[in-house]
């Protein structure tokens, strides 16, 4: 019989991307909430439509930034798995 081994993956923080008026924001927050988010970085939208290259760059130079802040805390460095949709009572949409 052959077992398959499951790994325990502990969520610590996570990248969130929000609209927020001309803006696209990137906060560290807690896994299921926002209260005390940290934000990261911010890019305008103008900046980024139209341009998945920009955007994907900012998308990666935002992940690296909460994999530091991960990785010093708990000496791991967090492996990236499918973006998330927001649940929808985070979702600021074009606040």
């Amino acid at each position: 019989m052959q077992s398959d081994k499951q790994t325990d993956v502990m969520q610590v923080g996570r990248l969130a991307m929000r609209q927020e008026g001309g803006n696209w924001n990137a906060y560290y927050a807690l896994p299921g909430t926002m209260d005390n988010a940290h934000l990261l970085g911010s890019v305008k939208m103008a900046l980024i439509i139209g341009r998945p290259d920009r955007k994907n760059s900012f998308i990666d130079l935002m992940r690296d930034c909460v994999a530091d802040l991960i990785e010093d805390t708990t000496s791991t460095r967090p492996d990236w798995g499918e973006p998330a949709t927001a649940p929808a009572h985070e979702q600021a949409g074009n606040a």
